[in-house]
């Protein structure tokens, strides 16, 4: 039986031949050079690794960074303006993602980081940015990111920047605001960040470059930094906003033996969690933090703790013959994990093979003994989880964990990974919401208030219980069948049920984002036996099968994401999206629809003589309306993982 448990007749098995030694079909010929490619590019280790790439908004704080320091790498930063300059959209700024509208804030950093490397302001690609910042009001409605990097290079006053005091730190559990009520990612990025709005150092900007030329009116005049275009604060934001006043007036009271205890704090928490050669939260934003810290705290360069700091910057670093762009975090666990499953879905002894490297890999990865963050929620768990990126000891990912344990139990000798599915799956259910969903990193982070404090103008604060991350746990725990797991699977499938829309779909917050949303759950479903005539089941594949493309593949852009709903022209068809759609299709019991046929074979037809896929749009959404990524994977294991599991059904009638 298919991984993916289809129920039905193949009625049409286009591409699917009587097999013989001598003529192997099309569908084997695409999915054997798929599946030789994807080995060819495995570590001798056993993991994977794909790129991982951001905005323009990271390749440009690295170049922010350099000069912050005064430590400028001329040949590299030269490297990344050519990025930059070749990511310049026609509407003359930069967007959040391939084919995006204008983004302001990414704009004003890119446009900052090309005049500190030497770009004259005069040249037309800095006139083209220049005007479409002012036509948008200028760089003072630049998000709250990007207003601090403006502060800490001394282009705003600092009052241009919520009120954050380092004395956060030192707030009981039980206040309003609190580090463990926020996501990891945010305390990761605050918690240096109040330092650095505590001690307002000045950038040392070597070069004494400044952008006067951004603002309509001058930085020292504006009086709106914290307007928000379009939008009305309600009664919560008002508050915060008054607490921020109230605060800028009481701050020369506070005691410096105080602030200095606060500072303190914050550094220990900091130190605590530096993460070796991986990074403060294994992510840029917080590393950069973390790094700046330091050198403003006094630590010599060749402080160990500074060095290593940095080296785990520049590991993000993808530098190619004449362009260099800085990547968020790397994600060795998730892409190893994914093209084990595709490996297991081809079956044959060579891929199979592959995916016991990666396990083996994988198992000495697991997080077991390390205490996390989580622990403040779940004191007596006993840990079990793996993170994301090779290391990230304090933050267990649920999503990858998940998968993880999905590929262990599919492996032919499961009893070598019984211990650690184990206890995967122990952590897994003691990390269920209260509301049944599972979140990526937390439990009940769902302090939805604090979205309207004006730190939070990105609105991606917290890390509550998504679709698609219980989709994924609801697929284990069905795989698993252990009768302890039986009440957290059936509070997570009733979640899922709950969170269905009104058109069918489901919204994926992790991947680009309907089409992601609504395979997950199909997929879950069907390991956890719901019955492909279940109504919920019909109303997704009728949805799914209403967006495929005439050439027979998906496609969904990150606007859906901002709109939570599908908006604008038809995008092109991808090849992850297509093969999402084919999988939650399959697992539906439409493999042998002509729906999936047509999948199938825009997937055939699309691959390249590397043997895998490949496509320039974003395929998730990284930190909502903020940044968003593409995962350089995704075009390759997805699509040979949807072949195979449709040759597996095929084979199967």
């Amino acid at each position: 039986m298919s991984g993916l448990g289809a129920r039905v007749a193949l009625t049409a098995p286009l591409l699917h031949e009587p097999q013989t030694v001598s003529k192997p079909s099309v569908l084997d010929k695409t999915i054997a050079a798929a599946r030789d490619a994807l080995i060819a590019r495995q570590s001798l280790r056993g993991y994977w690794l794909f790129e991982l790439e951001a905005d323009c908004t990271i390749p440009a704080e690295y170049i922010l960074m350099m000069h912050f320091l005064d430590e400028i790498d001329a040949g590299l930063e030269q490297k990344i303006a050519e990025y930059l300059r070749a990511h310049q959209a026609e509407h003359g700024g930069w967007p959040l993602y391939q084919g995006g509208a204008f983004d302001l804030s990414c704009s004003v950093k890119a446009y900052y980081a090309l005049k500190l490397t030497g770009d004259s302001p005069q040249s037309p690609h800095m006139t083209r940015a220049r005007t479409a910042i002012l036509e948008s009001g200028g760089a003072a409605r630049a998000n709250v990111f990007t207003r601090i990097t403006l502060a800490l290079f001394g282009q705003i006053p600092w009052r241009g920047v919520p009120y954050i005091p380092v004395e956060i730190m030192l707030l009981p559990r039980w206040f309003p605001f609190h580090l463990d009520k926020v996501s990891y990612w945010s305390r990761t990025v605050m918690v240096p960040l109040f330092i650095l709005c505590a001690r307002k150092p000045q950038a040392r900007n070597p070069r004494n470059m400044h952008i006067p030329e951004l603002f309509t009116t001058p930085p020292q005049s504006e009086r709106d930094y914290f307007r928000r275009p379009g939008s009305r604060p309600d009664l919560v934001a008002s508050v915060f906003f008054a607490l921020d006043r109230l605060g800028r007036m009481l701050d020369p009271l506070i005691p410096g033996r105080l602030r200095e205890r606060a500072t303190r704090c914050a550094e220990a928490w900091m130190l605590e969690r530096l993460n070796g050669e991986d990074g403060l939260g294994a992510i840029f934003p917080a590393m950069v933090n973390a790094l700046e810290v330091m050198a403003i705290l006094g630590y010599p360069r060749d402080d160990p703790r500074r060095v290593t700091a940095k080296r785990a910057l520049e590991k993000l670093l993808v530098v190619n013959a004449s362009s260099a762009y800085c990547q968020p975090c790397l994600s060795p666990v998730w892409d190893t994990t994914l093209t084990s499953l595709a490996m297991q879905e081809t079956g044959d002894p060579a891929a199979l093979t592959a995916s016991i490297r990666a396990l083996d890999w994988l198992k000495s990865r697991q997080l077991l003994d390390t205490e996390g963050d989580w622990q403040v929620r779940r004191p007596g768990l006993a840990g079990g989880g793996w993170p994301f990126q090779f290391a990230n000891g304090h933050y267990p990912d649920l999503d990858d964990t998940a998968v993880v344990v999905w590929s262990m139990d599919r492996a032919p000798d499961r009893e070598r990974y019984s211990h650690s599915v184990n206890r995967a799956a122990d952590w897994l259910v003691g990390m269920q919401s209260s509301n049944g969903g599972f979140a990526a990193f937390h439990v009940d982070n769902n302090n939805y208030y604090l979205n309207q404090i004006p730190f939070a103008d990105h609105g991606a604060l917290l890390d509550p219980p998504t679709s698609d991350v219980t989709a994924r746990v609801v697929t284990v725990l069905a795989r698993l069948r252990r009768p302890q797991d039986q009440e957290a699977l059936a509070r997570a499938i009733d979640f899922l049920r709950s969170e269905q829309e009104g058109d069918g779909s489901w919204f994926g917050r992790w991947g680009t984002n309907y089409i992601y949303g609504t395979a997950s759950v199909l997929v879950a479903f069907s390991q956890a036996g719901v019955d492909v005539l279940d109504p919920a089941v019909r109303r997704a594949v009728v949805w799914l099968k209403a967006w495929q493309h005439v050439d027979g593949g998906w496609g969904e852009t990150n606007d859906t994401y901002a709109h939570r709903r599908p908006v604008g022209t038809t995008p092109a068809s991808t090849p992850y999206q297509t093969a999402w759609a084919v999988l939650g299709l399959i697992a539906s019991g439409e493999g042998g629809s002509v729906t999936v046929r047509r999948g199938v074979e825009y997937l055939v037809r699309t691959q390249q003589e590397s043997g895998l896929w490949s496509d320039p749009t974003f395929t998730a959404p990284g930190f909502p309306r903020m940044f968003y990524l593409k995962y350089h994977g995704y075009s390759a294991y997805f699509p040979l993982w949807a072949l195979a599991a449709y040759r597996n059904f095929a084979r199967l009638v």
